[in-house]
């Protein structure tokens, strides 16, 4: 067996050669196509390739945890892209949302939170779970996910901006019916499974953390 040594990654920016970035559509978001070269494993560099590539805009996903009742917060909306899932347009979630100018991952965050299911943040009570490509594939979005501490004994209730079209239910739900759902499949959303098996491997330092 032989065993792959650091460094993993051989390449980087560098060793690309974009020609040409074309917009190709522009909606609420937009489609570029790429003409590109980049060099291979093998030596050289490939023929010049030409790709469409999704700009959807990067996002933030929030999870609320309670450790004192070690429940967590999810939310239920309408899902256009779902609508032929096998659980269908209305999609178990974390809180989360795209960026407004000028702000930073973590102030997304806890705008979200308000907006989504009225819970007030302080910063020091919200944690950087990680960063991840949604499907780098084809697409540029990055997904920034994060875990808070709240207490979660008064959250519920209808929530979302009306001028978005949201119409948002909050559920508090245990941990262990969270991660019940998860095993049967009833939770499809990339970043709530990542959130909240993320939060599984760490649950004892949050709990002894979070006291």
């Amino acid at each position: 067996m032989s065993i792959t040594q650091e460094p993993l990654l051989r390449f980087g920016l560098a060793d690309v050669e974009v020609r040409s970035q074309v917009r190709k559509y522009q909606g609420f978001f937009a489609l570029d196509e790429y003409q590109f070269r980049h060099k291979l494993y093998a030596g050289g560099y490939s023929k010049v390739l030409t790709r469409e590539v999704f700009e959807r805009g990067n996002a933030v996903g929030l999870l609320p945890y309670d450790p004192k009742n070690d429940t967590v917060v999810l939310i239920e909306q309408f899902r256009a892209g779902a609508l032929e899932s096998k659980t269908g347009p209305w999609q178990l979630e974390l809180i989360a949302g795209m960026f407004s100018e000028n702000e930073v991952p973590q102030d997304v965050a806890i705008r979200e939170a308000k907006e989504e299911a009225n819970i007030d943040l302080a910063p020091e009570n919200v944690i950087k779970v990680m960063d991840y490509l949604s499907s780098a594939g084809g697409m540029t979005e990055c997904i920034h996910l994060y875990c808070a501490c709240v207490d979660s004994e008064n959250i519920s209730g209808v929530f979302g901006l009306a001028s978005e079209g949201e119409d948002i239910l909050v559920h508090v739900i245990s941990r262990k019916n969270a991660e019940k759902l998860l095993a049967e499949g009833k939770i499809l959303n990339a970043a709530t499974i990542i959130t909240l098996q993320w939060l599984a491997l760490n649950i004892d330092k949050f709990k002894s953390n979070w006291k």
